[in-house]
């Protein structure tokens, strides 16, 4: 069905923030997006992203490249058929690499884990924050580096060496790519961080 390729870069957060932070420019692209204060990690927030942001050091960037098999992309008749394949693709991904995060972040006190998209702690369209309900998982909610105004474009073009691919006339494109990340307080050892997105059975 696909395989994937996982690139990493580590920088400090001040560098990456003066190179790739602008939240004035992303944040208008979040007020578009129907999750804008109806998802708990998605903004706007009760925080000051900037201040969460200076307790952190350290930038830990992983992209995962998930690159769908050719006859996989010849085969998908319809764009109906291409975008299902494609949010299953990610889904199943994020489902690998997700829990990864967590575990590592765990590892490493005073780290903290960026998601690579929305959120999907729960079922599309049941969180509870556009009815004031707290969260029902705290504990794995994390944003994505969007979210706090990364520019994920330029940082996956720039860092990673990776062009991000978009479906185009209804056809999957030559990959998909997933960026997340883990801020940490020191450098410690995030070279020795790794992140396995399981191949499924085709």
């Amino acid at each position: 069905m696909y395989r994937t390729e996982t690139l990493t870069e580590t920088l400090p957060l001040a560098e990456l923030t003066r190179r790739f932070r602008n939240p004035e420019k992303f944040i208008v692209y979040c007020r578009e997006c129907g999750r804008y204060g109806h998802c708990w990690a998605c903004p706007p927030y009760e925080f000051d992203p900037s201040e969460v942001l200076a307790g952190y050091t350290v930038a830990w960037i992983a992209g995962i490249r998930i690159i769908p098999d050719e006859a996989l992309r010849n085969r998908l008749a319809t764009p109906e058929e291409a975008t299902e394949a494609g949010r299953e693709m990610l889904a199943r991904v994020r489902a690998a690499i997700d829990p990864q995060l967590l575990a590592i972040e765990r590892k490493h006190p005073g780290s903290r884990a960026f998601f690579a998209g929305t959120c999907f702690a729960c079922p599309e369209g049941t969180c509870t924050r556009h009815k004031g309900i707290p969260c029902r998982h705290p504990d794995r909610v994390r944003p994505s580096l969007e979210a706090f105004g990364f520019d994920i474009g330029a940082i996956s073009s720039e860092l990673l060496h990776n062009e991000l691919k978009w479906s185009r006339d209804g056809q999957l494109p030559e990959y998909f790519t997933l960026v997340s990340a883990l801020f940490c307080a020191e450098s410690g050892d995030t070279g020795t961080f790794t992140l396995t997105a399981q191949n499924p059975i085709p």
